[in-house]
């Protein structure tokens, strides 16, 4: 009797193609024969991997909350937004159009477009529908939108009415994922070898894709013998609280997913998918006017010129430097300039690029912003909901810094830090302090602030165009003559000098660092620090001197047991020890000017 054939096991079949990957998926090779199961395989572990006063008095002046409209040209997976204007209709009927308050409906299948006053197109019975641009979100692939990814749904931003905002729908299937089978079997391979044993509902929460698509990919990896049920959970019935753990057949498949990466987090989003969220969440195109920014800045206490000088440069969304004398509020002045930004962002865990992951949310610099009740799990958990970002980076920077860094022990990549700030502002601090020279800092950025576009290198030595949309600012207290040449000053439009407080300023900021740390303010008392300490010595005034001195008097009258009060005692011993400067020429310190 001839022997039944026996069949050969694969892991997922051929890859699927990747909606908009930029490159192949190796399938993971076929199990070892035998049906027995084991323990975990033994494998090497895994390598180990400004405080300053920011808020302004309340102003009584009117807040203007109205969202800033879109950019003028909207990337392919959004419905452009239009004002008043209702979109209904029975049945599949689509609808575009330019007409103001005007209400487009038609039974059937129809499909309109906007170019004709106040007319329909319907096609004749009998005959072939339009088969134009499809108007449910997305736009048929063309020279001008070659992205091809997921349809994403285009959803109101909380608290802005009529304002449409990029909104990542939740995938249904593999496909929507934009990633192939045996991507995702790897992710959860991975998953499970470095937790040991996981349930079903785990590995989805790990991999922030729906339950029932991982059920689908576990039940996969289960009938070719790499996974297998160690018990339930405890709780519920369902694939989803059943305790899964790798078999012995995995060793050599699970060995060469590790040498490609071991990333082990969120399913990264493909990389077209990104840039077309980041053109929608643009940062460009702002309406920011003065009664929305007295809004923003809190208590901060700066002066009208300051105002005068941000607003336009946030408008434009461009490009602006900072310089004057240090201590002066330069990057608090940055924190209150990101919130006058309307809304908030998605920004996913990682990207996937010629199937090498590059991670971009970092907790360290992204704010999570908390779901309204009932939204949970109505986006694609793979983008996290945060405010803009402000990144702020100084002297530690370098220009291997501005790269994506490539990690040979963990085999993928962490996003450089105008990356991450995308749609959010970017803040070079301490300009001209950096290791690497002015010049070559500022021939880095040149071409991303003309042309919006960066260009990344891959370890492999491709060249890839990501988006540059980012408000970058600079910020120095050096001379910038030594600094900036021309072809920087033409590319940065804006320039503003943060200059030092006035003595009404003074005493305006000392009151609202009482009022912070639970200080009793007194005026005469400030009078006499100024009168007995400043104008003796032609002291200069520096915003930063009020909370400084403060935090001194505090931390002294703590020492004594005694109420933090603006005594001239306590005064005195905070200024003995805060304004000093070391003479070269002689061995004793003596009291001098700060700055």
């Amino acid at each position: 009797m001839v022997p039944p054939a026996q069949p050969t096991p694969v892991l997922s079949g051929p890859p699927r193609p990747r909606a908009g990957g930029t490159g192949a998926t190796t399938a993971l090779p076929p199990r070892p024969p035998g049906a027995n199961t084991g323990s975990r395989p033994a494998l090497p572990p895994e390598p180990d991997e400004p405080d300053f006063p920011t808020e302004r008095r309340a102003a009584n002046a009117p807040v203007d909350r109205r969202a800033p409209p879109a950019p003028a040209t909207l990337p392919s997976v959004i419905i452009a937004p239009q004002e008043s204007r209702e979109r209904r209709g029975p049945g599949p009927s689509q609808f575009t159009g330019a007409e103001e308050g005007r209400e487009r409906r038609g039974p059937g299948p129809s499909q309109f477009t906007g170019a004709e006053e106040g007319r329909e197109r319907r096609a004749a019975p009998g005959q072939p529908q339009y088969n134009g641009p499809d108007r449910r979100g997305t736009i048929a692939p063309s020279a001008s939108a070659p992205y091809v990814g997921p349809e994403r749904r285009a959803g109101r931003r909380a608290g802005e009415e009529g304002a449409e905002r990029f909104w990542p729908a939740q995938p249904r299937t593999l496909s929507e994922t934009g990633l192939t089978a045996t991507f995702v079997e790897e992710l959860v391979l991975k998953a499970l070898f470095f937790a040991g044993e996981m349930r079903g509902m785990d590995i989805a929460a790990r991999l922030q894709l729906p339950t029932s698509l991982v059920d689908d990919i576990i039940e996969g990896l289960r009938r070719q013998k790499y996974v297998d049920i160690r018990g339930g959970g405890g709780s519920g019935v369902g694939k989803s609280t059943m305790i899964y753990q790798l078999t012995t057949f995995v060793t050599d498949v699970l060995r060469q997913v590790l040498d490609r990466n071991r990333y082990n987090g969120p399913a990264p989003v493909s990389f077209q998918e990104y840039v077309a969220a980041v053109k929608q969440q643009t940062v460009r195109g702002n309406r920011i006017t003065r009664a929305r920014m007295q809004d923003k800045f809190g208590d901060l206490i700066i002066k009208d010129y300051i105002f005068d000088g941000i607003g336009p440069a946030m408008n434009s969304g461009r490009a602006i430097f900072f310089y004057g004398p240090p201590g002066n509020g330069k990057t608090a002045i940055c924190q209150g300039m990101v919130n006058c930004f309307g809304g908030d962002i998605f920004i996913p865990h990682a990207i996937l690029i010629d199937d090498f992951v590059v991670r971009i949310f970092d907790a360290n610099l992204h704010k999570v912003v908390e779901d309204e009740p009932g939204a949970a799990g109505s986006y694609d958990r793979r983008w996290v909901r945060c405010r803009r970002p402000l990144v702020v980076v100084g002297g530690e920077l370098t220009l291997e810094m501005l790269d994506l860094v490539y990690s040979p022990e963990v085999k993928y990549y962490e996003a450089p830090f105008q990356m991450k700030a995308s749609n959010g502002m970017l803040l070079i601090d301490d300009f001209g302090r950096q290791k690497v020279s002015p010049k070559d800092l500022l021939n880095r950025w040149i071409v991303p602030l003309e042309s919006d576009i960066d260009m990344l290198t891959l370890h492999t030595g491709k060249k890839l165009q990501v988006p540059f949309d980012v408000f970058a600012a600079f910020s120095t207290n050096l001379d910038p003559s030594d600094l900036v040449d021309d072809a920087f000053l033409r590319r940065v439009r804006y320039k503003l000098e943060v200059q030092r407080p006035d003595e009404d300023q003074f005493h305006d900021i000392f009151q609202v660092m009482c009022r912070k740390r639970g200080v009793p303010y007194d005026a005469a008392a400030v009078d006499y620090l100024i009168d007995t300490h400043y104008r003796p010595v032609d002291r200069p005034f520096a915003a930063c001197q009020p909370r400084d001195l403060l935090d001194q008097v505090i931390d002294m009258a703590h020492y004594q047991g005694i109420e933090p009060r603006l005594t001239p005692e306590l005064l005195d011993s905070a200024v003995r020890g805060y304004f000093v400067r070391f003479d070269k020429d002689k061995s004793s310190a003596t009291s001098a000017s700060a700055g």
